[in-house]
């Protein structure tokens, strides 16, 4: 076969496989949680609501919480407030417990809460400084001081060496989910929903909201209706019903 017997591709073709590509790459929702959050039971509900859309997490450090939303990483973020609001949709969740960590045989030990008010002879280390709470708590165990952290993050971390107790006195933080706000879309609207504690029946689900297909009603198998036919009257009727008492002659019978 010559070159001028081969005919250049159909425009129709090239279409179809430039399509292709868009068609294949279906909906899937991604989120990131700092340490500390546990997203279980937020995605099991996801997977009963949702199969149809992949769901993927992963964990990021406080440092980076936002920026897996700046740079396309995750559509939504649970973060450690405070944050910058700037262009984002902001949430609040829950408030988390803090607790004061210090080396094994410290005398916090023999307590069950601790007041902040109570520590104040004692060396607290900022967490920021020390490269982040896993760091801070290597260097707890150390001996070098205390460290303020969300019980949540102790326990993710659970360095040995240390022992953790509740903090009375001292400044609360808060969990909240994060997304773009010029971002949000059904998908989007659903997972909040879910976090938010929504049912699958409430009217405010996107889910929820799409119409259901009408089930056909089920045929009559009774046949036609069969009038009973009037059972004839059996007495005749009380020639005395409506009069008064004592309209009937008194006599003998």
């Amino acid at each position: 076969m010559s070159a001028d017997d081969e005919s250049p591709q159909a425009p129709e073709e090239s279409a179809a496989e430039s399509a292709a590509p868009a068609e294949a790459a279906a909906r899937e929702l991604r989120f990131a949680y700092v340490p500390g959050v546990t997203p279980g039971k937020w995605i099991r509900r996801w997977e009963e609501r949702m199969p149809d859309v992949p769901l993927h997490s992963f964990m990021s450090d406080d440092g980076a919480q936002l920026a897996v939303l700046r740079d396309g990483s995750a559509d939504l973020s649970f973060v450690r407030l405070p944050v910058e609001r700037e262009g984002l949709s902001v949430i609040p969740l829950y408030e988390e417990q803090p607790v004061v960590v210090a080396p094994k045989g410290h005398e916090i030990s023999v307590f069950e809460e601790v007041a902040l008010a109570d520590l104040s002879a004692e060396t607290f280390l900022d967490v920021a400084e020390l490269g982040g709470p896993e760091m801070a708590l290597q260097v707890v165990a150390s001996g070098a001081g205390l460290v303020i952290l969300p019980m949540s993050v102790a326990r993710h971390y659970n360095v040995k060496d240390t022992v953790a107790r509740k903090l009375t006195g001292a400044a609360t933080t808060e969990i909240a989910l994060a997304w773009p706000s010029d971002s949000t879309d059904e998908v989007v609207e659903e997972f909040i929903g879910i976090v938010r504690g929504r049912t699958a029946a409430s009217s405010r689900q996107p889910s929820a909201q799409q119409e259901k297909p009408k089930r056909e009603p089920k045929p009559d198998r009774r046949g036609p209706a069969v009038k009973k036919p009037k059972v004839a009257q059996r007495y005749a009727p009380n020639p005395d019903k409506g009069r008064g008492k004592g309209s009937r002659k008194k006599g003998k019978r």
